[in-house]
């Protein structure tokens, strides 16, 4: 089972594809979608869209995971994430892929055990779980990591 990790975001869009056998469960690939600050809105959609697709043929996952929608402070920041986020599941849907939501707490759970971890616990536990040797980075890297990771669990292998 072949799962992509999304932590949607208008500048950055971090992904991440973890593989799971009945042995282990080991990270493939993550990086970040970056679009370009002061580019048209509409332009920067497209590239993440272009983007994210380019991901899916090269990966072939099966399925896709991304936190479900919460309420932020800053609502011009709440509608550029949720407008990256509609492109990501559009895309995932042209895809045939299965979309799994996951709420920010599940994620924490599935990483450290405990729904109310800190950034850096989340981030230490990933280290741990799939054996690597320091963050990756920047944090929408990790933290598309850690929702895969808690996307994988919700699959049945």
């Amino acid at each position: 089972m072949r799962i992509l990790g999304i932590d949607p975001g208008i500048g950055r869009t971090g992904y991440a594809i973890l593989e799971q056998t009945k042995q282990k469960i080991t990270l493939l690939a993550c990086g970040c979608i970056t679009t370009k600050t002061g580019e048209a809105e509409p332009a920067r959609l497209l590239e993440i869209k272009t983007d994210l697709m380019a991901i899916i043929k090269k990966y072939k996952p099966e399925a896709i995971c991304i936190e479900s929608l919460f309420f932020a402070a800053n609502a011009k920041t709440a509608m550029m994430v949720g407008q990256a986020r509609g492109v990501v599941v559009v895309t995932a849907a042209e895809s045939k892929l299965k979309i799994i939501e996951v709420t920010p707490l599940q994620v924490k759970i599935a990483a450290t055990g405990y729904g109310k971890a800190d950034k850096r616990q989340v981030q230490t536990m990933i280290v741990k779980l799939l054996k690597l040797k320091k963050i990756p980075k920047p944090d929408d890297v990790v933290d598309a990591i850690a929702i895969a990771w808690a996307g994988i669990g919700r699959t049945k292998y």
